[in-house]
């Protein structure tokens, strides 16, 4: 089998060798290591493999505390000590900034990261009947497969759901519609755990009886999705507590449903906020911005400062949580939210929003495009910019430089799924006082500048 010396990890957390001038992506190696490997994809220009043998072995190489890493597709870096994983993940994100969107940031952000065991208080687990394992699978799926893995235990759930899985594949075998329950969603709130049960056909008195026991025995609020997320209701006990998360530096709690977003690691999302208010220092009397606020996770603690707060959001059932959570904190008169779909943003419909001294952008995956192109030369003055997709902030971060006139003072990045490839950034911008739009053409490098840009560039 062919041998390589690891240059690099990708962005899937993959190690990166070459061999006679072709890319290789080797699983399961870390950079500087010397591995053989086995190739399981060729293309022409590379390659996907697996280590089958590591001869010499990284300093920063961890023993996996999950028996089950390695074939359930939940975890990719458990092999890489914890504070390497987050190195590696400040690299990728400053390759991206820079290959992508040829920007860099003045300053680095020292990482966000905690504790990286029993931290996923959100997970999706898929539910299949596989009668040669003897009964009810419930887990990830497995790496490169649509097979559910066969867990018995999961080292980044809360302990108490990690030993749930074995009782829920015990009591989900017995249900009359155990081969048409195909996923159960965990959501665990600060007062009690939820468990969405996906079904297909009801549930008949027998299930029923099987599922309140089973409530009564764990702990847990048992809610069931028979159709779309629209149609999740709770099913036993009818009286518990609600799900909420609690912000308690900003004195907040925050009300969601179990299908609802919100970050899977609130220790994290704590951290997160408190640098996120930091950065952007809103200040009583000024007019601030939530782009793509959610349930008011960013709103209602910029709220807090005293300052008024305009959430904007796609989603209309998201947009009434976050009225209800600011109401319930004592904040409806400093916040208002409005349903827009900032994918088609455009200057005219953000002028229409008004003015505001500053930002904040909380985009999924596809980032902002639209709206950082839509700034006018009223823009908000700072922007703070939170991605999940490093590869979007370079490009949004690209015009926010090059195009609309901010600086790119710092940027860093939130380890909030450790073991995993995912890169959580948070990214600071400020545009100079007295900014005005005119845009040149670098000779150089072909791209547009603004002189403005220019002018502030190493102040």
């Amino acid at each position: 089998m062919p041998v390589g010396i690891i240059e690099s990890l990708d962005h899937d957390a993959r190690g990166v060798t070459h061999l006679e001038g072709k890319t290789i992506f080797v699983e399961g190696a870390l950079v500087g290591e010397k591995v053989e490997y086995a190739s399981f994809r060729r293309k022409n220009s590379y390659e996907l493999a697996e280590t089958t043998r590591v001869i010499k072995a990284s300093p920063f190489r961890a023993q996996p505390r999950c028996p089950h890493f390695g074939v359930c597709g939940g975890c990719s870096m458990q092999h890489l000590d914890h504070g390497a994983q987050v190195a590696a993940k400040q690299r990728v994100l400053e390759d991206n900034l820079w290959h992508i969107g040829r920007v860099r940031p003045e300053q680095l952000f020292p990482p966000i990261y905690g504790q990286p065991w029993g931290y996923r208080h959100r997970a999706r687990l898929t539910v299949r009947m596989v009668q040669k394992k003897g009964g009810v699978l419930v887990g990830f799926h497995e790496k490169k497969s649509s097979y559910v893995a066969d867990l018995q235990s999961c080292a980044i759930l809360p302990p108490q759901i990690s030993q749930l899985i074995l009782p829920m594949r015990q009591m989900f075998s017995r249900l009359s519609i155990r081969e048409r329950l195909p996923q159960v969603e965990v959501a665990v709130g600060a007062h009690c755990t939820v468990l969405v049960l996906r079904i297909l056909e009801s549930l008949n008195d027998g299930d029923e009886a099987l599922l309140r026991q089973f409530a009564d025995e764990h702990g847990v609020v048992l809610y069931l999705q028979p159709k779309g997320p629209e149609s999740v209701y709770r099913f036993y006990p009818r009286e518990a507590p609600d799900l909420t998360y609690e912000l308690p530096e900003f004195d907040l709690s925050m009300g969601f449903a179990p299908t609802e977003f919100t970050q899977v690691n609130p220790a994290i999302n704590r951290v997160l906020v408190r640098r996120a208010m930091s950065l952007l220092a809103p200040r009583e009397g000024e007019r601030v911005a939530d782009m793509f606020c959610g349930l008011g996770n960013f709103t209602l603690p910029i709220a807090r400062s005293g300052a008024q707060v305009t959430g904007i959001e796609g989603s209309q059932a998201l947009v009434d949580r976050a009225g209800e959570n600011a109401a319930a904190n004592g904040l409806a008169e400093r916040t208002r939210f409005g349903v827009a779909n900032l994918f088609e943003c455009t200057p005219e419909s953000l002028a229409a929003l008004g003015h505001f001294d500053k930002m904040l952008i909380d985009p999924p995956r596809e980032g902002a495009i639209d709206l950082v192109k839509a700034l006018g030369e009223d823009g908000p003055r700072r922007i703070v910019y939170v991605s999940c997709n490093p590869a979007t902030l370079a490009r949004d971060a690209a015009v926010l430089t090059h195009q609309q006139g901010y600086r790119f003072l710092g940027a860093g990045v939130v380890n909030m799924f450790p073991h995993t490839s995912h890169v959580e950034s948070i990214a600071l911008f400020e545009r100079p006082e007295g900014f005005v739009r005119k845009l040149t053409v670098d000779p150089e490098g072909g791209e547009a500048v603004s002189p403005a840009a220019e002018a502030t560039r190493g102040e």
